[in-house]
């Protein structure tokens, strides 16, 4: 599975208007805590991998907690990549594993997202602490000979939300992060 990404930053404020006006479906808040992984046997920065444990607390329902591998970029274009992920029952638990293993908690990335459906695409408001606000456009993609069509989309997206997909930027969360 490739995860297709557009990110941008944006005023969300004005992107939340645009999508009302476009009818985008609204799919809910969530609030993200991600702890990133270092790896013992290899240096993700270096290979553009990441590996982290996600905490997701919705506005309303159940929590919830994932563990996610995402492989290097694939193009030079967007922020896609293979992404695999799974849930997990006990994030506490699952750490004192990676950490028995070896691997050690690199960072740690708090988010507040909004979610909206739009034209087949998932459209995220992001409010990332210490970092900024950002929307990205995304989707799935089972086979690579569908990478271009889902990137055309992503970027047809983000025009008819006002913005411009030459803003993008490719650096993960994580890295702005650290970078500031």
């Amino acid at each position: 599975m490739y995860e297709v990404e557009v990110k941008v930053p944006a005023d969300l404020a004005t992107v939340r208007d645009r999508l009302a006006a476009l009818d985008a479906t609204p799919e809910g808040s969530v609030v993200q805590v991600d702890t990133y992984y270092d790896a013992p046997h290899r240096d993700f920065p270096e290979t553009d991998e990441a590996l982290r444990i996600r905490e997701e607390r919705p506005a309303d329902g159940a929590d919830e907690t994932r563990i996610t591998y995402k492989g290097p970029l694939v193009d030079d274009e967007s922020k896609t990549r293979e992404e695999v992920e799974t849930a997990i029952r006990d994030g506490e638990k699952f750490d004192a594993i990676l950490m028995n293993l070896g691997f050690e908690p690199a960072a740690t990335v708090r988010k507040e997202r909004d979610r909206f459906s739009l034209e087949g695409y998932t459209v995220t408001l992001d409010s990332v602490d210490g970092v900024g606000e950002y929307v990205e456009v995304e989707t799935d993609v089972a086979d690579e000979s569908d990478l271009e069509a889902a990137r055309d989309g992503a970027y047809d997206v983000l025009e008819r939300l006002g913005l411009d997909p030459n803003d993008q930027i490719r650096t993960s969360y994580l890295g702005l992060l650290l970078e500031s």
